[in-house]
């Protein structure tokens, strides 16, 4: 098995803490290291063989955080299916070679789980199951709640499975983030799961889907050895998609995927209100933009930037503000302001 981990993204949901020059995974926010740190870190004992694929604006962030890892350097973003078609072509494996897809921006509790179930799905899905030679293997979060926020897979309960202790399944369909009745729904299904963008296949496996659904390995492949050529072959990606639109959706109607589900206590930290609860602080929190009007309370708290640095204060009052820079309110979290401050403080002091 290898890895290949996913670095970049503005991290909008998380401004003013996660900004384009430092988004989201380069970031300590639970601990002293960052959030790709942790994701290489989780992957000991399964491989050492890692490769980060990020634009040429992390280049040096990665090289500082994981020196480790090998690197793939994308010429500009273009989504997930633009990053992971790269990294098929670059990184030159037999084909039977079972590729692992990670994000580096999420974080798992129960980590021996998480290598447990990754392990089942390389060595007992990945290779054939259900039927599929060469199935892609998409990796689901037991649903605990509602949520509005993640996107869903619906599995074929009926033809599912324990597979090396795991519960897998045929995948069905991918859902895409639904509106709250549906959401209801979905949380009451058997087996339904939430998307953790996390992969395993075959290289081989991965090549013939990219080949049959996109045209990105026939234009990235004659590019890759000329940095320029790449570049312009990067800038005609119209429509930069994720690999769940690009292949899986596709690849799901035509009974080649394969769910596993795992419950590792997961989280991809996709907005404030994530990040409170994962690190113990008490409730939820919003971006606002320049020039947007919101009512604040007295146990509210206001993440901005002063100075240059990241700093939390109360409302000058309650009532109605109008924002001059982009923040973050924080509802209800005042008690915890402690929490925060210690917060801002990691994410602070690698920016001087």
């Amino acid at each position: 098995m290898y890895a290949v981990i996913l670095a970049g993204g503005g991290g909008t949901r998380l401004h003013p803490l996660s900004r384009p020059e430092r988004p989201k995974p380069f970031l300590p926010l639970l601990s002293e290291r960052s959030l790709l740190q942790g994701t290489v870190e989780r992957l000991a004992g399964l491989t050492d063989d890692i490769t980060v694929v990020t634009d040429r604006r992390y280049e040096r962030l990665v090289r500082e955080q994981v020196p480790s890892a090998a690197l793939v350097v994308e010429p500009l973003g273009r989504n997930t299916a633009a990053a992971i078609a790269l990294a098929t072509l670059v990184i030159e494996r037999p084909d039977d070679d079972v590729m692992v897809v990670l994000p580096a921006d999420q974080t798992v509790e129960r980590t021996d789980v998480f290598r447990e179930v990754l392990r089942t799905a390389a060595e007992q899905l990945a290779t054939g199951a259900f039927g599929v030679h060469d199935p892609l293997v998409t990796l689901g979060i037991r649903v605990d709640r509602p949520a509005t926020d993640y996107g869903y897979l619906i599995p074929d309960v009926a033809r599912g499975s324990k597979v090396g202790g795991v519960n897998a399944y045929p995948l069905v369909r991918f859902e895409e983030k639904p509106k709250p009745a549906r959401a209801e729904e979905l949380a009451k299904d058997e087996g339904v799961a939430w998307n953790a963008g996390i992969f395993l296949w075959r290289r081989r496996a991965i090549g013939q889907a990219l080949t049959r659904y996109t045209g990105l390995l026939q234009s990235l492949g004659p590019m890759v050895g000329t940095p320029s050529s790449l570049q312009h072959a990067y800038e005609a990606i119209q429509r930069p998609v994720s690999i769940d639109y690009a292949v899986m959706e596709g690849a799901a109607q035509s009974g080649h995927v394969v769910m596993a589900s795992m419950d590792v206590g997961w989280s991809d930290l996709g907005s404030w209100t994530a990040l409170l609860a994962a690190f113990g602080a008490r409730g939820s929190g919003a971006v606002v933009q320049a020039g947007e009007t919101v009512d604040v309370e007295d146990d509210d708290l206001i993440v901005r930037r002063i100075g240059g640095r990241l700093g939390v204060i109360a409302p000058p009052e309650r009532g109605r503000m109008t924002a001059t820079q982009p923040i973050a309110i924080l509802r209800g979290t005042g008690p915890d302001r402690a929490l925060v401050e210690e917060l801002l403080e990691r994410c602070s002091e690698p920016e001087d």
